[in-house]
């Protein structure tokens, strides 16, 4: 043989050795930027390797040729990051509205939303059967973590709920929710007296199940946290630690003596931010979470200056969804000057609280509140819109993307498998064109979606969005046919 043939022949015969060699897997997302949310670090030109919807590994692209894949996707330097979760949505509105809260699903997906939290409704069976098809990947949408009907007191005002009036009907209730296998439970306070609010946080409790709660008026945030509830689902039932007068009045208004309103008055003239920053590290100390809901709060208080009714996502709301909203708006249509005065300031000094919160250890949760009742906080676009107010109102880009992810499912106990992009967990996640730590907004800026390692390029996620749209329109046309 010809000497000079011999090296070539070898490399050659190495070369094929090694293409042989390389493992096969499912996908490879190569030349990603990683964003670590944990501490905040890019990790540039990475490749994703993903095999049975996890993560096998990421590596550079020296390490990357070991590999070969079925699919492969190339990210061309755009930021990953994993996939978002909406912490405080609802499913809602009535067994005729099943289809357009179906219809939901995905747009979260469309928006690199790949998990949400069901923070209850009127619609639980549909949800659980959901869950379970989004688990499957029957049914295109995201992982679905749901508390299904919440506890309530007799006569409850909000319909779907499991009504208690004694501590033999809490246990029975319990039971049935670990029936249903609950991801955790929902408790509110319009009828539920504070006795037994205490008890069903306790009960839930000893039995392992996760808490999540409005907060009864008549109760302080210490009470609530010592008796172990996990979640504070909507700022502003944190602003009352700071005034002194957060018991005594809490209790004038659970009396009848004194309006809410009014007792808001008093605790901002006499907040004091020392005294909310001790009572705030005291939750964080107990691992008690605040879900802020800015969005749905913000619409709502600013009503006056955007009425929403010529917002292009109505499009992806089906018309009984819509219809569901009216009862807040027409509410806040009766306020006077000084009402909606009151009302903006109320909004502004509960979102204030959030440098507090996050200066003091507590953890905050990335939820809406999107889904029936509550007036233009749309599923999909809403979290992003929660984002940005997050930020504009004190923590960084890197917190907010946190709350988006590694602390919702910490808070679910399931950051083993979600959260963050590593070895071994789920694979979920968002491309994006831009760097979200420098401006959050990026987060809209969406070019992929993977769902357990599943990819939705841009144009399949645009088809999602006209599919919804079309369905919409055919309701809308259905709903005003005689």
């Amino acid at each position: 043989m010809n000497k000079t043939l011999l090296p070539i022949t070898l490399l050659a015969l190495l070369c094929s050795a090694q293409a042989q060699a390389a493992e096969h897997v499912d996908l490879l997302v190569r030349d990603a930027t990683v964003v670590d949310v944990v501490s905040g670090e890019l990790r540039p030109h990475r490749t994703i390797v993903v095999r049975d919807g996890r993560i096998v590994t990421i590596v550079d692209a020296r390490k990357a040729r070991q590999y070969e894949a079925t699919r492969t996707v190339d990210a061309k330097g755009k930021y990953a990051i994993p996939g978002l979760w909406d912490m405080h949505v609802h499913f809602g509105g009535g067994e005729a509205l099943i289809e357009e809260n179906r219809n939901l699903l995905p747009l979260y997906l469309a928006h690199g939303i790949t998990a949400v939290r069901d923070a209850a409704g009127d619609l639980s069976p549909s949800v659980f059967e959901w869950r379970a098809k989004t688990a499957s990947g029957e049914l295109l949408g995201p992982t679905i973590f749901t508390s299904g009907p919440k506890i309530e007191g007799p006569k409850s005002i909000w319909p779907g709920d499991l009504e208690i009036g004694s501590r033999q009907e809490l246990e029975g209730a319990l039971d049935q929710l670990q029936g249903w296998k609950v991801d955790f439970v929902k408790i509110t306070d319009n009828t539920l007296s504070p006795e037994l609010f205490l008890a069903a946080v306790q009960a839930a409790g000893k039995r392992g199940l996760k808490t999540s709660a409005h907060v009864p008026y008549p109760l302080t945030l210490d009470e609530v946290s010592s008796a172990g509830l996990d979640s504070i689902e909507h700022i502003d039932y944190a602003f009352k630690a700071g005034s002194p007068q957060e018991k005594s009045l809490g209790e004038a208004i659970g009396r009848g003596e004194i309006s809410s309103r009014d007792a808001w008055t008093q605790w901002e003239a006499t907040f004091d931010v020392g005294r909310a920053k001790s009572a705030y590290a005291r939750l964080a100390q107990r691992g008690t979470a605040i879900t802020p809901t800015l969005n749905g709060s913000q619409v709502v208080a600013y009503l006056d200056q955007d009425d929403h009714r010529d917002d292009a996502y109505l499009k992806y709301i089906g018309p009984g969804l819509q219809a569901t909203y009216t009862w807040r708006v027409e509410r806040a249509a009766k306020d006077d000057a000084e009402a909606i005065r009151r009302r903006h300031e109320r909004f502004e000094k509960s979102a204030s609280l959030l440098p507090l919160l996050q200066q003091s250890g507590v953890t905050i949760l990335a939820g809406t509140d999107a889904g029936f009742l509550n007036s233009y906080n749309y599923p999909g676009i809403g979290l992003h819109q929660e984002l940005g107010l997050l930020v504009r109102y004190g923590l960084t880009p890197l917190q907010a993307l946190q709350a988006a992810t590694i602390n919702g499912a910490r808070f679910l106990g399931h950051d083993d498998t979600y959260g963050t992009l590593e070895a071994g967990k789920a694979a979920d996640l968002v491309l994006l064109d831009a760097d979200p730590l420098r401006d959050i907004a990026a987060t809209r800026r969406i070019d992929t979606v993977v769902l357990k390692g599943q990819p939705f390029d841009r144009t399949r996620l645009d088809a999602m969005l006209a599919d919804v749209a079309a369905r919409v329109a055919a309701q809308q046309a259905a709903s005003k046919q005689p």
